[in-house]
């Protein structure tokens, strides 16, 4: 029975023991990361980075996220890599930490790592328009259209009155020689924006064809 209530004391202990360290932990966790964010706003992004080197924890996606961030605007692309790496490892179905992976990826000229993250999110995620539109546009610069189309197609699609996908499906259609669907698509445009210099532009080409 003694050795009963011994066990219990200190049971108590080792839990009072670890609940005042669990919030020491997270007190000094909310302090670097409320004096990076500080840091941040005044653009100094590598002093903003060392706050939270300072409590850095391999398991932590919250921290691997925004060291990926913070690296990013500092011009650390690798470092920048590695640490969205680890946060995307972390949570593997992530949209948020692969959409941080490209940054600096695209800022490196990766191009085909870039098309494959976005592809992935897509597989993941087949309706995501904002992987859609951008790995449209990656295609459309490219001068790949045919790889474009479907992709603002389905931007359009999913939304119709959206001003970035009517605009680059009108400009992908004009390219593919549909200029019947490019007409209609540049004069929508217009009734979200009136007098788009951008519609206009293709409307004139049009009647140049014509």
């Amino acid at each position: 029975m003694e050795f009963l209530k011994i066990k219990a004391v200190f049971l108590i202990l080792f839990l009072s023991t670890s609940s005042a360290w669990s919030q020491t932990a997270q007190e000094a966790l909310e302090k670097a990361f409320a004096q990076s964010y500080k840091l941040e706003k005044e653009k100094d992004f590598l002093a903003s980075a060392n706050e939270l080197e300072t409590v850095y924890d391999q398991s932590s996606y919250e921290i691997n996220l925004r060291l990926g961030w913070l690296y990013y605007n500092a011009g650390q692309f690798d470092k920048s890599i590695t640490f969205y790496s680890t946060a995307q490892k972390l949570k593997p179905y992530s949209e948020e930490a692969r959409f941080g992976l490209i940054l600096p990826l695209a800022a490196q000229g990766k191009w085909d790592e870039v098309i494959a993250i976005y592809n992935k999110i897509l597989e993941i995620n087949q309706n995501n328009t904002v992987a859609m539109y951008r790995l449209g546009l990656i295609y459309y610069q490219h001068k790949s259209y045919d790889k474009s189309l479907p992709l603002f197609k389905k931007v359009v699609d999913l939304y119709p009155f959206h001003y970035d996908g009517l605009l680059m499906l009108a400009w992908t259609s004009y390219f593919t020689g549909n200029y019947t669907q490019a007409t209609v698509l540049f004069n929508k445009v217009k009734l979200y924006n009136p007098g788009d210099a951008s519609a206009n532009e293709g409307l004139q080409l049009m009647r140049v064809k014509k």
